[in-house]
């Protein structure tokens, strides 16, 4: 069974499975996802993206220099999709349980999540 991934990990997965994207794009990514409720320091940012690089779940996609910076552009591996989806199942699986036992329990109005 696999360790379920930390919101942070996760959120920067979500951030670049649509497209590569720059530390500072991640950022901004990652807080309007979570609706401005998770805010990423850069340091933070780094650190996670150096520990999924050395799992192999995001890579370096290119580098380029923006203003006499370098700016380096991060993408989600084929491993790292897979560990995301994963996660999202697990996720979803959770969130269902919860959800039907609530309903059972009378605490749940109609419409709310399956």
């Amino acid at each position: 069974m696999t360790e379920a991934l930390r919101e942070p990990t996760f959120l920067i997965l979500t951030a670049l499975a649509d497209k590569p994207q720059h530390g500072y794009g991640v950022l901004e990514d990652v807080r309007r996802i979570s609706d401005g409720r998770v805010r990423l320091r850069a340091g933070t940012l780094y650190s996670v993206l150096d520990r999924l690089r050395e799992e192999g779940l995001v890579e370096v996609d290119r580098e380029e220099v923006v203003q006499s910076r370098l700016r380096r552009y991060y993408r989600l591996t084929g491993a790292g999709a897979e560990r995301l989806a994963a996660e999202v199942d697990r996720l979803r699986r959770n969130a269902t349980a919860a959800a039907a036992r609530l309903r059972r329990g009378n605490l749940l109005a109609d419409g709310g999540p399956a």
